[in-house]
């Protein structure tokens, strides 16, 4: 692979699984650049493939064939410890559902990715307060994940996945689990960080508006991925 200044640089990328006697083929011969600060949209039916796709740029699932760079490196050629300190490192995951720690109140679920980075409590404390701060949180700190509305829990799950100052974040219908005004609350989010801190987002989602709203448009139809116009 040559070098390349994208943020995600995916090429060529197959995946296939094996049912019995059958090759079921999911996608195939993929490529996928992604540039600082941009923000893409994948959309598609269900079923076409497009949270397995996002699990192969995350480094969640290896690719069949292809290959695919995270900031110019090759992630499925790390070892599986590698490439979770990595992960850690240089992408954010947020999904329909927030995935916190129940037990663990606001500060302390987004503190966790520095923690476990090796980052000290007290700079963990301070980022985190931040960004919660950032995403409108600042007042609710001490409340657990139980204690916050769903708007508020997706917010958190957003500021955990920005603690470690990723250059790329991945979310699975972000707002799939929203009603309508307070998935619009964490579009605008998106935007005012994306314009911010020139992370680049990559999205699955079934909301076509907030697809188009946001930037450019990727439909995964029949194992291939189309530009939308």
């Amino acid at each position: 692979m040559q070098p390349s200044s994208a943020v995600i640089d995916c090429r060529q990328v197959t995946r296939t699984y094996s049912e019995g006697p059958e090759k079921l083929t999911i996608f195939s011969d993929i490529s996928l650049q992604v540039g600082a600060g941009e923000t893409v949209a994948i959309v598609g039916s269900s079923g076409a493939g497009k949270t397995t796709l996002l699990n192969l740029l995350g480094g969640l699932d290896r690719p069949s064939s292809g290959q695919i760079a995270i900031c110019g490196s090759d992630i499925h050629r790390l070892s599986e410890a590698a490439r979770a300190r990595f992960r850690n490192r240089h992408l954010g995951f947020v999904y329909q559902f927030h995935h916190l720690l129940p037990e663990f109140p606001a500060l302390e679920n987004v503190m966790m990715p520095c923690v476990l980075g090796g980052m000290s409590v007290k700079d963990a404390r301070a980022r985190a307060e931040t960004l919660l701060d950032r995403v409108g949180l600042g007042q609710r700190l001490g409340h657990k994940p139980g204690e916050l509305s769903g708007g508020e829990r997706q917010r958190v799950a957003i500021a955990r996945a920005l603690v470690n100052e990723p250059e790329c974040v991945l979310m699975d219908e972000p707002t799939g689990n929203l009603d309508e005004q307070t998935g619009a609350g964490v579009k605008a989010l998106i935007e005012s960080l994306r314009d911010q801190l020139g992370i680049a987002f990559v999205m699955v989602t079934h909301d076509m508006t907030m697809a188009r709203s946001l930037g450019r448009v990727l439909r995964l139809e029949q194992g291939r991925l189309i530009q939308e116009v």
